[in-house]
């Protein structure tokens, strides 16, 4: 598994740090991600459910969320859409084991979708650009180690 680098995202002009919500049923994945991003500079929060995901979102209004697929009950199409409800400008990458899902036209409404990998290296650039492209800032320096 390639760690990621060590650099803090903050929103120009202010100490903000971007807040990453990762949706997904799987606790080791969320226990992976939690201590990566965290690592990295990140505040993450992580839900275990679309239902809880999209109570995050209306609580503690991240900057960016990571989303999964394939969960029961309701899944990652339908909280997509709830999700968007509450906040349709929020940056949503769908992140499955499943490339499958990218030809579905639901999935269509999320800023990108990065197929599961141990090596974080495309969710993280993805991460990076979609916040870069919301207005959330790096510093100079950091944003050539990252991408």
């Amino acid at each position: 598994m390639q760690k990621s680098s060590a650099y803090r995202i903050v929103l120009q002009g202010s100490d903000h740090m971007a807040k990453l919500l990762f949706i997904d049923d799987d606790t080791n994945l969320r226990s992976l991600y939690e201590q990566e991003y965290r690592d990295a500079g990140f505040e993450v929060i992580t839900a275990a459910s679309g239902p809880a995901g999209v109570e995050r979102v209306r609580k503690d209004q991240p900057d960016l969320v990571v989303l999964d697929i394939v969960m029961p009950g309701m899944d990652g199409i339908e909280t997509l859409t709830k999700i968007l409800a509450v906040n349709k400008s929020i940056p949503i990458i769908i992140n499955s084991a499943n490339s499958k899902f990218r030809d579905n036209f639901m999935c269509w409404t999320a800023d990108a979708y990065v197929v599961k990998s141990g090596d974080l290296t495309e969710l993280t650039t993805t991460i990076w650009e979609l916040l870069r492209e919301h207005g959330i800032e790096t510093p100079a320096a950091l944003q050539s180690a990252c991408c």
